[in-house]
């Protein structure tokens, strides 16, 4: 047993999404969420750009004692995972990537939507696992223009938000996909407006949360890293940003 924290780290509010899959699955173990904020988005970065960044975050977080880090950013994962793991290879890092397996495998025609980052997009492990589990699928990749920068400014439920996504979700929609995969920790913070938009279609919405909370689990059973039955978690949010950055963290992860 190990009462040690779980890192989780991205490049601003969007980890929060798996951070809270995370919470309601192991609600024992202490967590420690580090949102970057002061760099944030990391879509347009370059891979070393990216890859400096994650260093230090990561770095943080194994100085504070975390047991294992969940790198909760497909922008992060697609530039620096391989890196990070070799750096840091004393304790299992967790990485993401867009839900491209079961995607393709629930689709029915044969269409299905990614909407991620540029750098995401461009990954070696998206366009290794594209290749891999998407033949005989057709998929579209798209940008989604102004989803991060939208989430950090909690302008979810904005009518120029809902424009925007509409702007991205609709021709996706139109080219035939019913599977749409959210690949960035951003988005689900989009979800319901990703629903309005998709209305009474039959069009699948997924993103990964569920999945590195399962692989996570799988990870503490292998190393014996789970906490103990009566440790009291301890839940702490940092960032490179101000304070104010901060407490909006806590608060968007708490409410």
């Amino acid at each position: 047993m190990n009462n040690n924290p779980i890192g989780v780290y991205d490049s601003g509010f969007g980890g929060l999404s798996v951070w809270r899959e995370l919470h309601r699955a192991l609600p024992r173990e202490s967590l420690i969420y580090l949102g970057d904020g002061k760099n944030c988005p990391y879509g347009n970065k370059t891979e070393e750009q990216i890859r400096e960044l994650a260093e230090r975050a990561v770095g943080d977080l194994v100085e504070r004692g975390c047991k294992m880090v969940v790198v909760a950013c497909n922008t992060a994962t697609a530039a620096a995972i391989e890196y990070l793991r070799e750096r840091f290879s004393h304790l299992p890092i967790v990485g993401l990537e867009p839900a491209v397996k079961p995607a393709c495998a629930m689709t029915r025609s044969k269409v299905v939507g990614v909407i991620a980052t540029e750098r995401s997009l461009v990954g070696r492990k998206f366009l290794s696992t594209l290749e891999r589990y998407g033949e005989g699928v057709e998929v579209l990749k798209v940008v989604g223009e102004g989803f991060v920068e939208a989430v950090e400014a909690d302008a979810e439920q904005e009518p120029r938000t809902e424009e925007l996504v509409r702007r991205v979700v609709e021709p996706i929609i139109e080219r035939g996909a019913d599977v749409i995969v959210l690949g960035c920790t951003h988005y689900p913070f989009l979800g319901d407006v990703i629903r309005r938009v998709v209305g009474d279609r039959e069009v699948a919405v997924i993103d990964s949360g569920e999945a590195v909370e399962k692989r996570v689990e799988s990870l503490l059973d292998k190393f014996s890293l789970r906490c103990a039955e009566d440790n009291v978690p301890r839940l702490e949010f940092l960032s490179y940003a101000d304070e104010e950055y901060r407490a909006r963290l806590e608060h968007k992860a708490l409410r």
